[in-house]
């Protein structure tokens, strides 16, 4: 090609029709199905979320009744999925390990091939149910603990924290926790959930498209990024040195982790409803750690936007808030995994329901054509 206009990272580009959510200029947001982000993760539980990002409309209570119902049913990973966990490089990333869990997943199932669009929620369901339980039992058995069975006793948010830790954790914890699985869910055709489309667009299988999700959502420049946020925090220290820590990144154009994001522009929507539950989980954590987190994080902030008006997003708050929970810092893109689930399933559903493969063209900017030349002549 030549007089090509290329776009490079496909910026700007509109690939597809998409009806799952968009982040609206006009009221700086970003919404589901019509719904702000921020109204649905403080008025409603994750379940309700999921739901509603696979059906287009929020339950009634008789709805969501028999979704729970059938996210409880799907329960329980096999035992020859925990005897293969068990053999996982102990260093291994999780995000690698949970990569391969979730293939294994799909060569288990015998409707792995069922492309319907009722097949397709089933296997939504399943993944939705079972992912958690993944990332749980890999975090113990990674720390030598055995793995501690789901129950069916448990919302969502409750039986994730009672997998990894045997105990479900104060009110705040839960519901801080249930809140970043909303705000995490979806947004809209970012790398991970375009790599999941590319894939499903060529017929693939669904267990497929979230294996290259995952792959994607890896990234330090994608999903990696909370976990990037707080080895930052650590290198930090403490309130003390974060307003100089930052003034000196800034002049030496380091790095930095949290700031800044390709769709919005006048900041985060979803960061605000974040920050506040973070807030409320360490004023009921109590802790100095706690405190210190949360001071260097706010003083990191303020100095970010007064000195360059950029913006935290969503990572930034997350990152310190999962590490207050109790989880390890390269379990914090596995819990990503574990909301945006819903997001990558609804967008293969909505994919394959008016399909087209996804086939771009390239800008070749190589050698002009030439003659081979003899092996002896060269």
């Amino acid at each position: 090609m030549t007089n090509a206009e290329v776009k490079y990272g496909l910026a700007g580009v509109l690939a597809d029709d998409t009806a799952i959510s968009k982040v609206m200029p006009e009221i700086n947001s970003l919404t589901y199905r019509g719904y702000k982000v921020q109204d649905l993760a403080t008025q409603c539980r994750f379940e309700e979320v999921a739901y509603l990002i696979w059906n287009g409309e929020l339950p009634n209570k008789a709805q969501l009744g028999a979704f729970n119902a059938a996210e409880k049913a799907e329960r329980g990973i096999s035992k020859d999925l925990l005897s293969v966990m068990e053999k996982f490089n102990k260093k291994a990333h999780p995000m690698d390990t949970l990569r391969t869990a979730v293939s294994f997943l799909g060569q288990e199932d015998d409707t792995t091939e069922d492309s319907s669009p009722e097949g397709l929620m089933e296997k939504s369901i399943r993944m939705y149910a079972r992912i958690p339980e993944i990332v749980a039992a890999d975090f113990r058995l990674r720390n030598g603990k055995a793995p501690i069975p789901t129950t069916k006793d448990l919302a969502f948010s409750e039986n994730f924290f009672h997998m990894c830790f045997g105990e479900v954790p104060a009110p705040e914890i839960i519901k801080c926790f249930d809140i970043s699985m909303t705000l995490y869910a979806e947004h809209s055709f970012n790398a991970s959930t375009f790599t999941a489309r590319t894939i499903a667009s060529s017929t693939s299988d669904i267990y497929s498209a979230v294996t290259g999700a995952i792959g994607s959502l890896k990234g330090p420049l994608h999903g990696g990024a909370n976990e990037a946020v707080m080895h930052m925090l650590k290198e930090v220290g403490s309130p003390e040195a974060a307003r100089e820590w930052m003034l000196d990144a800034l002049a030496t154009k380091k790095k930095i982790m949290g700031f800044g994001h390709r769709v919005y522009r006048s900041g985060d929507s979803r960061v605000p409803t974040m920050t506040e539950a973070y807030k409320k989980m360490v004023d009921v954590i109590g802790t100095v750690e706690a405190k210190n987190y949360w001071e260097m994080s706010r003083i990191l902030d303020e100095t970010m936007v007064a000195e360059k008006g950029i913006y935290p997003n969503l990572d930034f708050p997350a990152g310190p808030a999962y590490y207050l929970m109790g989880f390890e810092i390269p379990m914090f893109t596995p819990i990503f995994v574990v909301s945006r689930i819903t997001g990558w399933t609804a967008h293969v559903m909505e994919q394959l329901a008016n399909n087209k493969l996804i086939r771009p063209l390239s800008n070749y900017n190589g050698a002009a054509q030439r003659d081979v030349v003899a092996l002896g002549e060269r």
